[in-house]
């Protein structure tokens, strides 16, 4: 083993936290020495310095840790806490040895955790788990392809095939790998954006025609009012604090929306300036709402009723006439709904005062141009679709759709998540796109919808889905229903999971099991005619080029193109209409085929290889144009839901901690919140543990609450007192994902919706610490 011993086995038990504080500022010095230590110390100073001054530059590569945007002037090093950390995760020269996967069955890795299993190192050799067998084993890859090939080509139906993608795949390899599927004849295509932002989708395509941000990164500095909801920068996109400072600079105001006071939020201390180093930072949000987990489409349904009172005072004056009537439709519909809105209603589902909310609508009708951005707090509800729509409802009104400073900033969290879907990485693409691949290509698509993610752990309960690929990710973990997501994976003939570093998913079999170790974002990339470039699109829309800068760990290491198009050749050969093997040799064929199918990708090679960035087109940004059946922007009418939680319980939603990108964990730390030496802990609000009769500290275990009697469960947590909404709780994610039933999902868009459970909590000294057996559906234990 190379680099650094890798931790040993931590001891993850709530009765070993450290409990301070929580902050009220984020990033400043910590920030720095929180990324920069565990650089230097894992990867030395030559590796750390050539890696971190790269990072998301023009030529550089793009950092794997969100989809936050980069300026059009970087920093030299223009970079956060977070990415430092993931660049170090994977660039990181600890790697595995074989001799690991003798001494290590899979049955005795499942008793280690996901942070243990990440930090053994990078995965450096193709491994084999066969049928019957507990352990891994190396194998060759023309065996393990043909391996693949083989079960593939077993199915009786190509539908038993499923093949997922990460949101940290590039878009040239997301474009091939959805052509082999369907190629092979499924449109079994679930993705990472099916559990996050697929709500998003739903409701802006309705709403706008299309389902990414409509502002570009310069906005932020133009606008005059931001309204963050459901979203924590400080952790999940800490350079979104940088745009966020340089609007407060520019005179905008800042209102922060979230059942939790998040550090990030409140004040930013930019360690890259002299202020933020020894003086107190800038301050963010002028008026903070802790709204109750649910309620935002209530709140932005009260603004905007507010809005057309404020009209009717003032005829002419507050609703863009001009906009409304030419580009909208569903006003007079939606001025009736809202009209009839129950006031006593909106502040029990938001459990804000009228005199918050009266704020926010001053706030809002003072503004000339408005930006909302949201991230998981608003798409992960059962009414997520509906709440996201409200969003876009408020800024029609007053035509913040299509100019400058104003817009919808829906962010998300892989960095290429957006881009994957832009390539064809979806279960239902529309009809236009399989029309041109199969102009493009000269087959016939399959043409009926594939299987989102929870539809596809539904697949495999079944015994539908025989063979799974999961080019990246660690859906195990990352989907609702923990234990129902084992079960699965479990029943599966053939797991195969392309990937850097050891997870859960690789320890959750079936009854073959393939782990294929593919290059990193920061791994240069060596094919036939030389290094190849890649390219994301980052969450304005932007195309940017990506390039590895260092040498892989090990020269058995393939670049996930050529896993994809070996495994391709496998099933095809190389006589077919497709040139996979010249897909492999240079990526640039593989631009000049995305330029004939997806909009937006004219001379492809040429904007890439010259600028290295370009903007794709917006209709709704660049000219307010919409394509919808009216051709208009639809403002909707919505009947919201109001999340009844019973005396005696909790709202739960599940967050990420500071030191976690998605299923990563970094450390079992979040010092932002406080929490050191466990991330077995559920956050409530004082006054509601004085109500439940639990200690501030005390152990639980939390229990969900749903009609179908199912008792699930997770053991021996700490509660928290913390600065959250009233009658609302939180716990981090995946440790929480127990408590949600695979079904329990967003109408319209079938996202888990982790983010209002309702839960009790019960001292574990009121069961004398007995243990009872988890009931079918329900983990033990986390």
């Amino acid at each position: 083993m190379t680099g650094k011993a890798p931790v040993e086995d931590v001891n993850e038990d709530a009765t070993e936290m450290v409990v301070g504080e929580p902050k009220t500022w984020a990033a400043g010095v910590p920030g720095v020495t929180h990324s920069m230590g565990p650089a230097l110390s894992d990867m030395g100073v030559g590796r750390t310095v050539k890696l971190m001054t790269q990072m998301n530059q023009r030529g550089g590569f793009d950092c794997m840790s969100c989809a936050w945007p980069d300026p059009d002037h970087r920093k030299t090093l223009e970079f956060c806490e977070n990415g430092a950390k993931a660049v170090t995760w994977e660039a990181t020269p600890v790697t595995i040895p074989t001799s690991f996967w003798a001494e290590n069955s899979i049955t005795s890795l499942w008793e280690k955790s996901e942070y243990w299993l990440g930090m053994q190192g990078r995965l450096i050799e193709p491994l084999y788990k066969p049928k019957g067998k507990d352990n891994y084993e190396p194998i060759s890859w023309e065996n393990a392809f043909t391996i693949i090939g083989d079960r593939l080509k077993a199915l009786d139906d190509p539908n038993e095939a499923t093949f997922y993608t990460s949101g940290r795949t590039a878009n040239e390899t997301a474009f091939v790998y959805q052509l082999l599927a369907r190629s092979f004849g499924t449109n079994n295509l679930p993705d990472c954006s099916n559990m996050c932002h697929e709500s998003t989708g739903k409701a802006m395509g309705e709403a706008i025609g299309i389902g990414k941000n409509t502002i570009a990164y310069k906005d932020f500095e133009k606008a005059d009012l931001i309204i963050i909801m459901g979203q924590n920068p400080g952790t999940n996109h800490p350079r979104m604090l940088t745009a966020l400072e340089d609007a407060r600079n520019a005179g905008a105001t800042i209102v922060a929306i979230n059942p939790l006071l998040e550090a990030g939020l409140i004040r930013y201390k930019n360690p890259q300036k002299v202020k933020g180093i020894i003086g107190h930072g800038v301050g963010l949000a002028s008026q903070y709402l802790q709204i109750r987990a649910g309620g935002d489409g209530w709140l932005m349904q009260a603004v905007s009723k507010r809005v057309f009172e404020a009209e009717a005072a003032n005829p002419g004056t507050v609703l863009d006439h001009d906009f409304l009537d030419e580009h909208c439709s569903g006003l007079e519909e939606f001025k009736a709904h809202v009209a009839k809105l129950d006031d006593q209603a909106v502040l029990e589902a938001t459990g804000l005062t009228t005199a918050e909310i009266d704020e926010l609508a001053a706030r809002y009708l003072k503004a000339d141009k408005v930006i909302i951005t949201w991230a998981m707090g608003l798409t992960q509800h059962k009414d997520a679709v509906s709440i996201i729509k409200e969003v876009m409802n408020l800024l029609l009104l007053r035509g913040n759709i299509g100019r400058p400073g104003a817009g919808a900033s829906p962010i998300r969290g892989h960095s290429n998540v957006q881009g994957d879907r832009t390539m064809g990485i979806w279960e239902q693409m529309p009809p236009a796109f399989l029309d041109a691949l199969q102009k493009e290509f000269n087959f016939d698509p399959p043409r009926e919808n594939g299987v989102d993610s929870v539809q596809a752990i539904e697949s495999m309960l079944s015994g539908k889905t025989k063979v799974w690929i999961g080019l990246g990710g660690n859906l195990v973990s990352a989907v609702s229903d923990t234990r129902a997501a084992e079960a699965g994976f479990r029943k599966l003939g053939l797991n195969v999971q392309i990937s850097t570093k050891l997870n859960r998913n690789h320890l959750t079999g079936g009854d073959e099991a393939l782990i294929l170790p593919c290059l990193g974002r920061t791994d240069i990339d060596m094919q036939a005619t030389g290094p190849q470039m890649l390219s994301i699109e980052d969450s304005v829309c932007a195309i940017r080029s990506t390039s590895g800068k260092v040498p892989p760990m090990s020269n058995k290491l393939l670049s996930e193109v050529s896993i994809v198009t070996r495994i391709a050749r496998q099933l095809f050969g190389d006589d077919g209409p497709i040139d996979w093997a010249g897909f492999e040799r240079n990526y640039d064929t593989i631009r000049d085929h995305i330029e004939h199918v997806v909009t937006g990708f004219d001379r492809f090679n040429e904007r890439l290889h010259r600028d290295k960035e370009f903007i794709l087109p917006h209709g709704p940004r660049d000219s307010r144009t919409f394509n919808t059946p009216t051709g208009k922007a639809m403002i909707t009418v919505n009947e919201l839901e109001y999340i009844e939680c019973p005396p005696g319980r909790l709202l739960l939603q599940s967050m990420r901690a500071h030191d976690q990108f998605n299923t990563t964990i970094y450390s079992l730390d979040d010092r932002y919140r406080g929490i050191k030496k466990s991330r077995k802990v559920i956050f409530v609000h004082p006054d509601d543990l004085a109500l439940l009769g639990v200690k501030d500290g005390e152990l639980v275990d939390v229990h969900s609450e749903f009609t179908d009697n199912v008792d699930r469960v997770v053991h021996d947590f700490k509660a928290v007192a913390y600065p959250t909404a009233r009658g609302c709780a939180a716990t981090y994610f995946p440790e929480g994902n127990p408590l949600v039933p695979l079904g329990f999902t967003a109408h319209g868009s079938n996202t888990p919706a982790s983010k209002s459970v309702v839960v009790r909590l019960e001292p574990i000294e009121a069961r004398g610490r007995a243990r009872h057996s988890a009931p079918e559906g329900a983990l033990a234990g986390v």
